[in-house]
């Protein structure tokens, strides 16, 4: 059964003559009456009687047509429903997210999106890179936004630069200078935090490189949870820009710049299936409006900050 059979019945069915029908559909009366007649074959029954005065439909004819017409609708519905997911205006778009990302990026990047395209449905998984990848690779996303990761079945795009700060309370003596050691910030109480992740790691690896030992440490499991015990005086630590800049603009906690190191970053990216070829409808829709690297958060003016 295919749809021009379904589709000669109907228009057969409204016109009630064979010609009109063919005319309509822009083929010859020949052509429409062997859709039909290949209809019939495939449901085993006579649906349309044609005649001197034009053509009827039969019993059986009649009865089948309310289901022709449904199944042509749909057709119709799900053509329109695939022009509206190529423009971005409707569907299900799933999306992956690293903890810093999916907290203090994604949230405003979805209120974006949602504006633009409220049709819509959104769904957001959470985890580290890595298990952000995997889901990309199973195609349980897809879109992830992580580290920059390096995996043959995938393609990144650039996002920005997340840059680890130093983090002290307000009125700590680090804040407002110019720059801190090393070796001053190990002496303090460090807080740290999520040690499975990458900011564990590259706060582990300056000191290591540095040659300091950290004199004392917290670890804590999450960003927020590391920059409460800052903001209550009990240490300082390293945490994402991106995470603290409300803090530093409304002066609840200060900073520094850290001497003699280069801006401690990891390259956040967007990344999908290499195979899922060039983005379009709601994938390419998310992808504008996703930050990119002129959109970083600056660094904060340290004398201000202070």
């Amino acid at each position: 059964m295919q749809l021009a059979q379904l589709e000669a019945l109907v228009a057969a069915a409204r016109t009630g003559s064979i010609s009109q029908a063919a005319a309509s559909l822009f083929v010859t009366q020949p052509a429409l009456t062997a859709r039909i007649q290949n209809l019939e074959r495939d449901v085993g029954v006579q649906l349309l009687v044609r005649g001197r005065h034009g053509a009827r439909l039969t019993e059986a004819g009649r009865a089948f047509l309310p289901f022709a017409q449904r199944a042509l609708d749909a057709v119709a519905d799900g053509r329109l429903l695939l022009a509206e997911v190529e423009h971005g205006a409707t569907g299900q778009l799933a999306i992956g997210g690293a903890p810093a990302v999916s907290t203090y990026v994604l949230p405003a990047v979805l209120e974006r999106f949602h504006a633009l395209y409220p049709g819509v449905q959104l769904i957001v998984r959470t985890g580290h890179s890595e298990e952000i990848l995997e889901l990309v690779l199973r195609e349980q996303v897809q879109v992830g936004l992580v580290r920059d990761l390096q995996h043959p079945d995938i393609t990144a795009i650039p996002l920005y630069d997340d840059e680890l700060v130093l983090v002290t309370p307000p009125r700590h003596p680090f804040a407002g200078r110019d720059e801190v050691g090393l070796a001053e910030i190990a002496e303090d109480d460090l807080v740290m935090f999520d040690r499975t992740s990458s900011y564990h790691e590259l706060t582990s690896a300056l000191f290591r490189g540095a040659g300091v030992l950290p004199r004392a440490q917290m670890e804590l499991d999450n960003i927020e949870s590391a920059k409460k015990m800052v903001q209550q005086g009990l240490g300082v630590a390293l945490l994402p820009l991106i995470a603290v800049a409300d803090e530093f603009a409304a002066g609840t906690l200060g900073t520094a710049r850290i001497a003699g190191t280069p801006p401690l970053a990891r390259r956040v990216v967007a990344i999908r299936r290499r195979d899922a070829g060039s983005a379009t409808g709601i994938v390419a829709a998310l992808l504008a409006v996703l930050p990119r690297p002129a959109a970083s958060v600056a660094p904060p003016d340290v004398e201000s900050a202070g």
